[in-house]
């Protein structure tokens, strides 16, 4: 039975690896088609897509009523995005640019939307007032990314595809969009089955699952977007995605996953290590970014040891 439950996880992990990427590269060319500018179409497009993994494993989670193991996916993706992905991609690219006002303005919202949660649930649960928080904050965000058209439009003029032709190709792209959601549901699925198997069979906490495996694997499509953009040179998208990648997921999932299904918690021993190193990941990320506005391979390395000495943590303290 324990093999059929690691087959499932890993095929799981792999489909949502999968599908992930589908979403994103079909995302990337739809927004190039709507004319949005790198910043905007790496924050909603491209890390909305890689968050949909998150969605449907929140989801999941909370009609099978174990809505923690979402919470936990989320605090590990935010820790995973904020230092194994940044840094991987800092080594790539020899350093990460954050020059511009929207970089800089994001980078503190990021910080405050990755601790958010962690305050609002310090009364031991995440309830429906808590949710309706969260999901505010995403529009808020969005609100003011929006707001001024520069922040948000761009001019792509190595487009050289005749109309009709690019319209063909965004309609086949609306499809892959379709395919990878279903996908997804799947995925998901069976994400949320073999974590719950592993819990109980092996008696590890529900949290340090979706801290250490889901967080990971869900992680994963971000991941792979910011080392194919820094192999390209396209710096000026990493953040954008990863910083989305933070914000979407510990806003507008995790409060539309505790609108469902309210998150308590009775035991944050599972959760103290993770909440203490996200915060400390947040800050230092900050901190990189709003110094000489880029982030540099000594501090990608400074990053990537956050992420090495909490998995370590979280392993031998269990």
């Amino acid at each position: 039975m324990i093999f059929f439950y690691i087959l499932l996880f890993l095929i799981s992990l792999a489909l949502l690896l999968w599908s992930g990427n589908l979403l994103v590269s079909a995302l990337m060319r739809i927004s190039k088609f709507l004319g949005w500018r790198e910043f905007v179409v790496a924050f909603l497009v491209i890390a909305f897509g890689a968050t949909i993994p998150n969605f449907f494993v929140g989801i999941s989670s909370a009609f099978h009523k174990i809505p923690q193991l979402s919470f936990g996916d989320i605090v590990g993706g935010n820790l995973v995005d904020l230092t194994l992905a940044v840094a991987i991609a800092t080594l790539i690219a020899k350093g990460l640019p954050a020059e511009s006002r929207t970089v800089q303005t994001t980078s503190i919202f990021t910080i405050t939307i990755a601790i958010l949660p962690l305050l609002l649930i310090l009364d031991g649960t995440l309830g429906r007032g808590d949710a309706l928080t969260l999901i505010l904050v995403f529009f808020f965000y969005i609100f003011w990314l929006f707001s001024k058209k520069e922040r948000f439009t761009a001019i792509y003029t190595n487009q050289k595809i005749p109309i009709i032709k690019e319209f063909k190709i965004f309609l086949k792209d609306l499809g892959k969009v379709i395919l990878g959601v279903i996908f997804l549901l799947f995925a998901a699925e069976g994400v949320v089955r073999s974590a719950s198997f592993f819990a109980q069979s092996l008696n590890f906490p529900l949290a340090l699952i979706g801290i250490l495996i889901v967080g990971l694997g869900n992680a994963l499509p971000e991941i792979y977007f910011a080392i194919a953009a820094a192999k390209k040179g396209q710096t000026w998208m990493i953040l954008g995605d990863l910083m989305g990648a933070v914000i979407v997921p510990a806003t507008l999932v995790l409060g539309i996953v505790s609108f469902i299904c309210p998150i308590e918690i009775l035991d944050f021993s599972p959760f103290a290590i993770g909440r203490f190193f996200l915060i400390i990941s947040a800050i230092f990320f900050l901190f990189f970014v709003r110094t000489d506005r880029k982030i540099t391979k000594k501090e990608a390395f400074f990053l990537l040891g956050i992420y090495i000495t909490f998995v370590l943590v979280e392993i031998f303290t269990k």
